[in-house]
């Protein structure tokens, strides 16, 4: 039952054909509206289904007792069950509302190459439910916006995916002969034979899929993560020698792991998301395209891979084709000179003879209009806008000027007036679309070709007018991009009738533009093209020899009338031959298909002009048509017969009406187009020409230009009927679509060119484009032309078959080149037709379209879901899509997105426009419920990966350096020696005791509060009581001994510093340690714990608040309270008694312990000795100047690192005075600490990145009120961030641009550089140059080599100098791998060696050896005494042109990222934030990025600030961005909220904890998309 349910959706009442013929007529009727309706998506399945239960309610017997809900049920099983020989199936089959689409080859082919995909699984994006409750824009279409694609033909090819159902088994209707003879003889339809292989045609299987997707939620418990390659079978860092800090793991903020189990390196296993990412490797390790060799040699230049062609590939074979001339013009006696002279001719001769008719929405004829008064009121509207309307007594209008004709498809006959109006006038008409809303699609382009044309006059209906959109001024709105206009309304009573003695001048079509038909091209942009008078006689000329149009015909005109054929056969040409032409509008065709067939049997019409799409329409609606009959036609001319999918709809249209009168011999398909006008119309059966064709084509041939009848590949077929021959008088050649135009073989598809009079002669004002479009030559092989009448390509793609018969195979602007093979937009979205989409998609409202990524076209395909689709039904259909265009175009899908009903861009008369949605898409506002990318399948021209060298010996670097003249990459900061007067060594304790006792009253530290009032302060000497204090409290009430831990807890300020002294009094080690945070101890409380319970601290010092927060109901939830060592507050202590200062015996004893969080997210303590923080701070005095009578400010975090130097230690040993601006205290008052540095006149500032982007974000607009306080900050010398980054360039330039008005100096701001081993490794200082900036090839830094480019050039990336090296720091870059030195073109790790580094980390697994070499390790070449620390930083050295203070040349050191945070891919080295600034650059709402590497699969995490709607908008963006960027391939694009990324107290981003946060499932995705 499952399995038939499917199908069984849209036959839920389906009623037996004998009840069916039972029901009145007006039911029967509104039944075939009901199916148009749902067709054409302009009422959902719910609502057609309730709509027509409601109207068969009445006619179905209840049963007895049974609930309706199960009567349903068991009709569906009742007409399911019905034998195959029934009558009810041969009626579903022929009206099926997929007629239209239907080839039964095409379907089959299209079962076959899902079959083939069975196996793979795809790994379905996950998304929050709101995204999923996304409602579409209006629940129905509105009124008049169709959702045929008119354009693009809305009847491609091909094959509804027939339902796997038993009872489907007929004969298929009609299948020619050519198919036969393909299929070698079997005439069934293919839905029996597919019924086995069809994968997802059933709920049964989608199911099962399903079941297999949720199977793979186990991975092996592998201690690395599983490799996407299978090549790497170690992980990423491997190779590096560098082992991360393996001391111990925070939580981060926010994420809670409980309960997920840990591989070794802290990737969790059994999640969602783990097990989906498992899946996408398993989809992406089979791979479909020849895979990349995944290491290569490594080539610098690293171009794009440049596809190469297959040699198997088809190539043409056939002659020369030689230009094919239509037959003579005939020669007429009485032709008119001008058409406007025919114009005349008839108003004067047959004044009462009907022109035109027009129809109200009903059906009925509203207006007749005759010759005669086509003539008068033409002139009168001449007389009018020549006469009577003028500016300044000048009259507005001269003979030329170009005017806009604005009426609605519903009124031809005003337009007919306004178009004639103006040529009589000798005014150009520029025919447009009624502008609905500010925002219609295109609408914008429309107004530039207006403005382009200088038009400044629209000529509208008075309906019409009052009709658009107006300003509060009653005025109407100037629309997006639309020049002026002034309004005129055309109506009787607006125009004048001419005095007796004026006559309009009818002159003989001379080479004056006649009118400008406007024609958008692929890119979206309006082109308006001309033709002139000569060019609009000829064509009508030609129309009426080709199709024999004779006087007082009556013919029925389906299509817009203001261009293209529409134009040319019910406005131009009727006129010349005196036709009655009976116009019907769009909007009658919606409420009543079948009305153009009436029509031409009310008025015995001898032609109808339609597209297929309006034969398509009324087979859906002709059932209850009895009495019609049209057997009066003589030609059936389809328009679009150039669309190679109209073919279905002509069989089909015959099929049914060839029992009405309808001759096969009368359809004749034409092919035109905006340029050419007509360029070949099948003869009426009259004129003796020879019998229509079809061909079959090879899609694969097709693809390579190339045309293969009989194929091999049974599947993957076109089969086209010719659009006739070539129009009288013209000659027509086939040419190659790219380069110098030769002439095609006889077996090759190419460009149809035109040299006749009737066609376009240019594109208004645009020369260049006119030059190759309308002034062709088209050459032999030889080179030579084939004839000196230049001709007109035609955008449209064909060849010439046998007979002389053109057939088209497609059009200039569906083409898509894919890696050097063409592909039609319209044969793709007949592929996705196929595809059984009724269920989730409407048919008509489909785009495919090409952008350019990375050198190449990508397909993209974006179509209308219906609200009632499931999530799991949609994703099922769209993977099955992907495959059915793999397997029959050979071509792989870049992305595949759904948008919600009725939000695609529409053209004016139904369709989708397409160049608009390509324009959303690419700016991301088309705002998808649904998007698949596959740039792994298609993107094949990646650059070849990296093959690293076998590695070259440290020595024989050195020596390739040395001949290369390159220098080796070694710097070093001052000698201290020279620069030191004092010998003995001092220690900080005692440095306080000194300036107690010699300026006792010496302000140290200011500490001020949100208010910017200072809210404590400490001398000298008060800071030293209070360390004694704190020192005696620790030694009577702790009871500690010399060497013990004490954690100190406390808010920034005084407290901080006294107790460290006081530690350090009482011989105990000092912790700094961040309170917890009140509102937020579940994520805080436990890293307090961690650093107490790791530095193995015996006490915690703290204030009376923190010490009951820490024992505190909430913190016993977060953490065990119990198990705190003894807390000791430090508000009242008590008073001094005599104290024995702690001499430490060595310099090199411990003095305090630093404890931070890298942004790997690993806890990691480092040991800092006496030596090494008098060293530290000796080294910051020297290079920043400091003494006694200086004043800084410092808006720091003071717990670890150079904060903490700063903070604490700095104002001790130099004495200046410390402006402490606590950064918390920012949250309330940002500009606290500009005004603080205002204030107090400070020349020196410290600052963090985070405290910058603040006041960047937070101040940016308010300079001018901060300047209004007196805020100024000239004074400032040097502003340094604090970091252990590399500088973020782009915010220090913000915030000198931002602060410039308030003084700053754009010299001022720097950054400073240090690390867990060395804490200042660079600080800019008071003296030396100013930090430089230098560009890099960021190519070449993926290879670790440096080279310099110029600003602004490609690829580049700015970098900063992280400030100048300290007084007695030595640096060198080293080869992480041989640890040998580097030249200074090459990145590697920054080694630094000097006094203030630390000594080593302080874990409690006692793992030092492991990390002895981050402290202590040698060069193992050139200077191997030194002893050196490894950063962990990669940088690179450079000699500026600058000089130091010394004299000496200036050596720049670069920091380029942390070494545990590089992303080795694809055999390159990748920095995360380089990627991220890509991503951020791609969307205005990407409020922040972050990346990480799992298993080789880049995975792009970003944080939404506009609505959720836009939340798919980003996926295609981020992974074009970073293809372009920097040749990688997005792997999993993961949206969140903003705030998700985890950031230090640093503002760094923590990219381990962001990683595991999304393996574990914790971060509450909006969305997940598996790239695949």
């Amino acid at each position: 039952m499952a399995e038939r349910n499917s199908t069984g959706l849209l036959m839920m009442l389906e009623p037996s054909p004998a009840f069916a013929m039972s029901l009145p007529v007006e039911v029967r009727e509104k039944l075939a509206e009901l199916e148009l309706e749902l067709s054409e998506g302009d009422i959902t399945q719910k609502g057609y289904e309730k709509k027509r239960a409601k109207l068969l309610a009445p006619y179905i017997p209840q049963i007895q007792g049974v609930e309706p809900s199960l009567q349903k049920e068991n009709r569906i099983q009742m007409s399911q069950a019905a034998p195959p020989g029934s009558k009810h199936n041969k009626s579903r089959a022929t009206n099926t509302r997929d007629e239209r689409f239907r080839s039964d080859l095409h379907t089959e082919a299209v079962h076959a190459a899902l079959a083939k995909y069975k196996e793979r699984k795809m790994p379905m994006p996950s998304k929050r439910r709101s995204v999923l409750v996304q409602s579409s824009v209006e629940a129905c279409t509105p009124p008049d916006t169709s959702s045929a694609s008119e354009d693009e033909g809305s009847l491609r090819r091909a094959g509804r995916m027939v339902s796997s159902t038993p009872y489907q088994n007929h004969p298929a209707p009609n299948v020619e002969h050519w198919f036969n003879r393909v299929i070698q003889g079997s005439s069934t339809s293919s839905s029996a034979s597919s019924t086995s292989s069809h994968p997802g045609g059933s709920v049964h299987a989608t199911a099962a899929v399903l079941a297999d997707l949720m199977a793979y939620t186990q991975i092996d418990n592998h201690s690395a993560p599983p490799d996407v390659t299978g090549l790497l079978e170690h992980s990423l860092h491997a190779d590096r020698d560098r082992p991360p800090v393996a001391s111990v793991k925070v939580v981060p903020r926010g994420y809670n792991h409980s309960g997920v189990m840990e591989t070794a390196d802290g990737v969790p296993v059994n999640s969602r998301v783990s097990s989906k990412i498992q899946q996408l490797l398993n989809t992406l390790k089979r791979p479909k395209r020849p895979s990349l060799r995944e290491f290569f040699i490594d080539d610098f230049e690293e171009l794009v891979d440049v596809q190469q062609p297959d040699p198997n590939q088809p190539k043409a074979e056939g002659n020369q084709m030689s230009p094919l001339a239509g037959e003579p013009l005939g020669v007429v006696t009485n032709w008119p000179p001008s058409l406007l002279a025919s114009l005349q001719r008839w108003g004067i001769t047959q004044p009462r003879s009907p022109c035109l008719t027009a129809l109200d929405n009903a059906g009925k004829p509203v207006y007749t209009l005759t010759y005669g008064k086509l003539w008068t009121r033409s002139q009168k509207l001449a007389f009018t806008l020549l006469n009577k309307l003028s500016t300044r007594n000048e009259p507005l209008l001269l003979p030329g000027d170009r005017v806009a004709l604005v009426f609605p498809n519903s009124d031809p006959v005003m337009f007919m007036v306004a178009f004639y109006g103006c040529l009589l006038a000798e005014l150009i008409p520029v025919p447009i679309e009624v502008p609905l809303t500010r925002k219609d699609a295109g609408s914008q382009q429309i107004g530039f070709l207006l403005g382009s044309c200088g038009v400044t006059l629209a000529l509208t209906t008075d309906a019409c007018l009052k009709g658009l959109p107006k300003a509060q001024t009653g005025e109407v709105v100037t629309f997006k991009g639309w020049p002026r206009l002034l309004w005129f309304v055309t109506d009787g009573k607006h125009v004048v009738k001419p005095p007796k003695d004026w006559h309009p001048t009818i002159r003989e079509a001379n080479n004056d533009i006649a009118y400008i038909e406007y024609k958008t091209s692929k890119e979206g942009s309006t082109m308006g093209i001309t033709v002139s008078h000569p060019a609009m006689l000829a064509h009508c000329h030609a129309l009426t020899q080709a199709c024999g149009y004779t006087e007082a015909e009556t013919i029925c005109n389906v299509l817009d009338f203001k261009r293209d054929a529409g134009l040319w056969h019910g406005v131009l040409t009727s006129v010349m031959t005196r036709m009655h032409v009976i116009s019907i509008p769009y909007s009658l065709m919606k409420v009543n298909p079948l009305s153009w067939i009436q029509k031409v049997h009310t008025y015995k019409a001898r032609v109808a002009v339609v597209k297929s799409r309006d034969m398509h329409w009324s087979l859906l609606a002709q059932r209850d048509q009895r009495d019609i009959s049209l057997s009066s036609l003589r030609m059936l001319i389809v328009t679009d017969g150039a669309n190679p999918w109209s073919i279905s709809s002509c069989d089909a249209f015959l099929n049914v009406f060839q029992a009405r009168g309808l001759r096969p011999e009368v359809i004749c398909p034409c092919a035109s187009s905006a340029e050419g006008m007509t360029v070949a119309i099948r003869r009426p059966p009259e004129s003796g020409v020879p019998p229509p064709g079809k061909a079959v084509l090879s899609m694969s041939g097709l693809s390579h230009s190339v045309i293969r009848v009989d194929t091999e590949e049974k599947l993957s077929v076109l089969t086209v009927q010719d659009v006739g021959q070539v129009m009288p008088g013209a000659l027509v050649c086939v040419v190659r679509v790219e380069g110098t135009p030769y002439l095609c073989q006889t077996d090759e598809v190419g460009e149809i060119c035109v040299s006749s009079g009737s066609t376009g002669v240019a594109y208004y004002g645009l020369p260049g484009m006119t030059k190759n479009t309308f002034q062709t030559i088209p050459v032999r092989a030889s080179g030579g032309p084939i004839s000196a009448r230049p001709f007109t390509r035609t955008s449209l793609l064909g060849f010439v078959g046998p007979d002389n018969l053109v057939f088209i195979v497609g059009r200039m602007d569906g083409l898509m080149t894919v890696c050097g093979r063409r592909h039609n937009a319209d044969d793709v979205v007949a592929t996705a037709l196929a595809v059984e989409p009724m269920k989730f998609v409407y048919r008509g409202r489909i785009a495919v379209f090409s952008v350019s990524v990375l050198h190449d076209e990508r397909i993209v395909v974006v179509a209308e879901q219906r609200p009632d689709a499931s999530e799991e039904g949609s994703f099922q259909w769209m993977s099955r899509v992907l495959q059915a265009i793999d397997s029959i175009h050979q071509v792989g899908v870049y992305c595949l997105a759904l948008v919600p009903a009725n939000t695609m861009p529409k053209a004016p008369l139904g369709g989708i426009h397409i160049s608009e949605t390509k324009q959303r898409f690419l700016e991301g506002a088309l705002h998808p419920c649904n998007v698949l990318m596959c740039p792994h399948s298609c993107v094949t021209n990646l650059p070849k990966p990296r093959q690293k060298q076998p590695e070259v010996g440290p020595a024989s670097m050195i020596v390739g350096n040395l001949v290369a003249g390159k220098r080796i990459a070694q710097a070093c900061g001052r000698d201290v020696a020279q620069l030191e007067d004092n010998d003995q060594f001092l220690y900080m304790q005692d440095v306080l005791q000194w300036r107690a006792q010699a300026t006792p009253d010496h302000p140290l530290f200011l500490v001020l509060n949100a208010k910017g009032t200072v809210s404590s302060t400490a001398s000298c000497l008060q800071l030293q009581k209070r360390a004694e204090r704190v020192a005696m409290a620790l030694i009577e009430k702790g009871r500690l001994n010399p060497g013990d831990h004490v954690a100190l807890v406390y808010p920034p300020g005084i407290d901080l510093i006294a107790t460290f002294y006081g530690c350090l009094y009482a011989g105990c080690v000092p912790v700094t340690v961040r309170p917890p945070h009140p509102q937020n101890l579940a994520t805080t409380l436990p890293t307090v714990k961690m650093i107490v319970e790791v530095s193995k601290s015996v006490c915690i010092l703290t204030t009376q608040a923190i010490m009951k927060l820490l024992k505190s109901k909430e913190a016993a939830a977060a953490v065990d309270v119990k198990s705190w060592p003894m807390v000791l507050d430090t508000d009242d202590l008590p008073r001094m008694k005599r104290l024995q200062i702690y001499k430490p015996p060595t310099p090199e004893m411990l003095a305090y312990l630093d404890f931070s969080v890298s942004t790997m997210g690993i806890l990691a303590g480092v040991k800092m000795s006496h030596a090494a923080t008098s060293a530290l701070c000796r080294s910051i005095k020297l290079q920043c100047e400091l003494y006694p009578s200086r004043q800084i400010a410092i808006c720091l975090d003071p717990y670890c690192g150079l904060g903490f130097a700063l903070w604490c230690l700095s104002s001790v040993y130099s004495g200046h005075q410390s402006i402490l601006v606590p950064p918390l205290e920012l949250d309330s008052n940002v500009s606290l600490w500009l005004s603080a540095v205002s204030q107090y006149k400070v020349r020196i500032t410290f600052c963090s990145y985070s405290v910058m982007e603040m006041c960047t974000k937070g101040l940016g607009t308010q300079t001018e009120t901060l300047r209004l306080r007196n805020i100024n900050l000239s004074c400032v010398r040097t502003c340094m961030v604090v970091a252990e980054e590399r500088p973020r360039i782009t915010l220090t330039q913000s915030f000198s641009k931002i602060f410039k008005d308030l003084g700053l100096s754009p010299r001022a701001v720097s950054t400073t550089f240090g690390c867990r081993v060395n804490m200042a490794v660079c600080l800019q200082g008071t003296s030396g140059p100013d930090p430089t900036t230098v560009y890099l090839d960021m190519r070449a830094l993926r290879h670790e080599r440096v080279r310099m480019v110029e600003r602004g050039s490609p690829h580049s990336l700015s970098l900063m100098e992280s400030g100048k090296i300290l007084p007695g720091v030595k640096v060198v870059i080293a080869n992480t791998e041989t640890k040998g030195p580097l030249g200074d073109s090459h990145l590697g790790e920054v080694w630094v060696s000097s006094p203030h580094n630390a000594t080593g980390y302080y874990t409690v697994y006692g793992e030092d050896a492991l990390h002895a070499d981050h402290f202590n390790t040698k060069l193992s070449f050139g200077d191997t005494q030194t002893v050196w620390a490894r950063t962990g930083y990669l940088g690179f050295l450079r000699r500026t042109e600058l000089t130091d203070a010394s004299g000496e040349r200036h050596d720049a050191l670069y920091v380029v990222g942390s070494l545990d945070e590089t992303l080795e891919l694809r055999g390159m080295t990748y920095h995360p934030i380089d990627i991220e600034t890509s991503v951020i650059r791609s969307h205005k709402s990407i409020a922040e990025c972050a990346v990480f590497a799992w298993t080789n699969l880049l995975v792009v995490v970003v944080e939404l600030s506009g609505s959720e709607q836009e939340a798919l908008d980003l996926v295609p963006l981020v992974t074009n961005v970073v293809l372009e960027d920097h040749y990688l391939i997005v792997g999993v694009v993961v949206v969140v909220d903003p705030g998700v990324i985890p950031i230090n107290s640093r503002g760094e981003k923590q990219r381990m904890h962001l990683r595991d946060g999304f393996l574990a499932d914790q971060l509450d995705p909006i969305y997940v998309a598996y790239n695949m």
